[in-house]
């Protein structure tokens, strides 16, 4: 029995989300079911990070068992030839025997992206959070700094979430300008602005990168000042944070391991 690691890559549009679940198609649920083609017995597989309905991945990692004498470069083969094309199996690593995508992890590296101008462009409306105003980003990177270090979360998380600690640590917080990331957009005449906000932490709690970006948000549109964090924080209440951004611009982007 070998223990793997898998990278992956996903548009998770027409997935509710990474887990396993009875009420429709999941990233796991795929994945595990293409494994059960390979190894002709069930085969449970655990992510690193459990991405929400609509939420993409451009480095997601799996762990599983797996029996079958199977190299990793021709598994890498058979799972994108039975995968949905929606789903890519980037990278297959034997692991050592320890490793667990999840608990193995050291941080976690999210980005959101948002699309700002008058016309959303129509090929990104999956891929972005669209809002038809500029935003001011210097009011967004003083906030996103106030972010940083050991905290205590909770004013950040979804309501009702059930964990041990809502304490996580922030390694930082980007707000940056991007240029045009799809031929599309570097072809319309449009005044379109692509903004990314990237957070890496060795944690996170439920919709907490969503609604960092709702509240920093927030303050690029003139609704709140930056120091509006620290009391967020204190409050440790969720209704003093801003609104969940949309699933559909949040990507996990990368995870970073102790022992990979």
């Amino acid at each position: 029995m070998r223990t793997l690691k898998l990278t992956l890559a996903y548009d998770g549009s027409a997935y509710v989300g990474w887990q396993r679940q009875d009420n429709g198609r999941s990233i796991q649920g795929e994945l595990e079911a293409a494994l059960h083609d390979i190894e002709e017995r069930p085969i449970s597989v655990v992510g690193a990070g459990r991405t929400d309905a609509g939420v993409h991945a451009l480095g997601q990692v799996a762990s599983l068992e797996i029996a079958h004498a199977i190299e990793p470069p021709a598994l890498l083969r058979a799972l994108n030839a039975k995968l949905p094309d929606d789903i890519r199996v980037l990278q297959t690593d034997v692991a050592p025997r320890e490793f667990h995508a999840r608990y193995s992890a050291a941080e976690k590296t999210y980005r959101y992206y948002v699309s700002t101008g008058a016309i959303a462009p129509p090929f990104s409306l999956r891929y972005a959070w669209h809002l038809p105003v500029p935003l001011d980003l210097g009011v967004m990177r003083d906030a996103a700094q106030q972010l940083g270090g050991r905290h205590d979360f909770s004013a950040f998380q979804a309501v009702g979430s059930a964990v041990e600690t809502t304490v996580r640590t922030i390694a930082s917080v980007t707000v940056s300008l991007q240029p045009a990331w799809a031929p599309w957009d570097a072809a319309q005449t449009t005044s379109t602005a692509i903004v990314a906000i990237e957070v890496t932490a060795d944690g996170f709690l439920r919709h907490m990168v969503r609604t960092i970006v709702g509240t920093l948000v927030e303050g690029g549109r003139g609704r709140r000042a930056a120091g509006d964090i620290v009391r967020i924080l204190a409050s440790k209440r969720r209704a003093r944070a801003g609104a969940t951004a949309p699933a559909r611009g949040l990507y996990l982007v990368r995870v970073a391991y102790r022992n990979p």
